[in-house]
């Protein structure tokens, strides 16, 4: 499956949508987490333990989605980021979410460290 721009959360399973997120918390805490550090994020969300295959299967799969970016930290570690079109789709995703529960979002005025960085380095 290629890169598809034509994406949306209701096309993926919860786990899918899960672990876009895990992967969208952990990049702006810090910078594009290993795959280890998105199991032991969804580790503590899911009652049960992710099994390794599990994981890296769907990271795969949303790489070949176009939905996270995959790249060799060192030899034998990979980091995952998710693109503008996952970013766009979980913002979307979110803002229907809270707009459904008459949850107030804060104004997006200030980007986010990893939002910041990306710009820096497309200057």
């Amino acid at each position: 499956m290629s890169a598809d721009s034509s994406w949306s959360v209701a096309d993926l399973r919860a786990f899918e949508r899960d672990l876009l997120f895990a992967v969208r918390a952990l990049e702006r805490q810090d910078s594009p987490p290993k795959g280890l550090a998105v199991k032991s994020y969804l580790d503590a969300e899911y009652p049960e333990e992710i099994n390794h295959s599990r994981l890296y299967q769907n990271l795969d799969k949303h790489v070949e989605r176009g939905l996270l970016e995959k790249a060799e930290r060192d030899g034998r570690t990979n980091e995952y980021a998710t693109t503008e079109q996952a970013r766009t789709l979980l913002n979307t995703f979110a803002r229907r979410r809270a707009e459904q529960t008459g949850i107030e979002l804060e104004s997006d005025s200030a980007p986010s460290q990893t939002d910041a960085f990306e710009q820096e380095g497309e200057s």
